[in-house]
């Protein structure tokens, strides 16, 4: 017995010696000593062994396997440690290179503008107020004095949800909820997106963003809002920048205007860019149609006010003079990068 368990040992210890891997080695301590390995056969070899024999026998076994398990751990170890260097070696860090840059994001074009739209407002002593993007057809027509018939209904190429529940095609709702709310006076810009049915190119999107803004108070005229686009105008495009007034319809407001800023890259002298007539068109405007009022809750006998909305990426194209609208929604880094 003594003879069998030294050639087990040595045995072991010759394949541990060629064992070149630690999954070699893991094959060599289930061969030696797992159920079916070469001491376990020799225990179970026990009960054929004369009773005052086993004593000394199972001591020997037990030594047998305490130096197999000596071996296999100090071979193990050392192959961990030549493991652990090899990569150590392959993963070398060059302290001299230099360090990967974090890349940091940038403000889109359409958020530079708004912030300054926001700006110039809230300096005037506004308030930024926001609304629902899904909006009921009450709101977004009926109390902006559009009912059901309107042929302006026809223009908004509206999405509907079902009879009742639209996307909404304009932030105006915004300001009918503020005027319900009867804290007057009212000085508020309504920033958002909207919604139209409109095909894809270079100056129309089914989704957008404008700005409407909207002052209710006791004694507001036109000359007011004339006042404000005027000194909004200068604090966007400069200075020097004049405006005009044309004559239009809208059906929440009366009378209604479209406004027209002078070519801040010409002056007024005509050039490509306000395609030689020396004007840009930038909002839509007029007084709140008495009859918005009083749907309300305001009585237009003793307050009136004045609306405006702006196409926030009318203001982006033409302060930074882009010439597609695609491009503020196709995520070029590239072309963002430049802002």
């Amino acid at each position: 017995m003594k003879d069998r368990l030294e050639q087990i040992r040595e045995e072991v210890r010759t394949q541990i010696e060629a064992a070149g891997t630690l999954e070699k080695l893991n094959e060599v301590r289930v061969s030696a000593l797992g159920k079916k390995g070469a001491l376990t056969e020799v225990l179970k070899g026990m009960k054929n062994v004369a009773a005052e024999e086993r004593p000394k026998i199972g001591q020997m076994v037990n030594e047998t396997r305490a130096q197999i398990e000596a071996m296999l751990d100090e071979t193990k170890k050392r192959m961990e440690a030549a493991v652990r260097e090899a990569r150590l070696k392959e993963e070398v860090i060059d302290v001299t290179l230099p360090a990967k840059k974090n890349q940091i994001g940038h403000r889109h074009p359409n958020s530079i503008a708004l912030e300054e739209v926001e700006r110039i407002f809230v300096g005037m002593g506004y308030e930024v107020v926001e609304g629902p993007e899904i909006e009921s057809d009450y709101y977004n027509f009926e109390a902006l004095n559009i009912p059901k018939g309107h042929p302006t209904r026809d223009e908004q190429d509206t999405f509907y949800i079902n009879d009742e529940i639209v996307l909404r095609t304009q932030t105006s709702p915004v300001q009918v909820r503020v005027m319900e709310q009867g804290k007057l006076p009212i000085r508020m810009i309504a920033p958002g997106r909207v919604f139209r049915s409109d095909e894809v190119d270079a100056t129309h999107s089914p989704s957008f963003h404008q700005i409407e803004g909207m002052v209710i108070d006791k004694h507001i005229t036109f000359a007011d809002l004339k006042g404000t686009l005027q000194e909004f105008a200068r604090e966007l495009f400069g200075e020097e920048t004049r405006v005009k007034f044309r004559p239009h319809h809208f059906p929440f407001t009366e009378p209604s205007a479209e406004v027209d800023v002078s070519c801040f890259k010409c002056g007024g002298k005509g050039c490509r860019f306000c395609k030689g007539s020396g004007w840009i068109e930038i909002l839509g405007c007029g007084m709140v149609h008495p009859r918005v009022l009083k749907m309300s809750g305001i009585d237009p006998e003793e307050y009136s006010g004045f609306a405006f909305g702006i196409g926030l990426e009318r203001i982006a194209l033409l302060k930074y003079e882009i010439d597609d609208m695609r491009l503020l929604y196709e995520n070029d880094i590239r072309f963002l990068k430049q802002f």
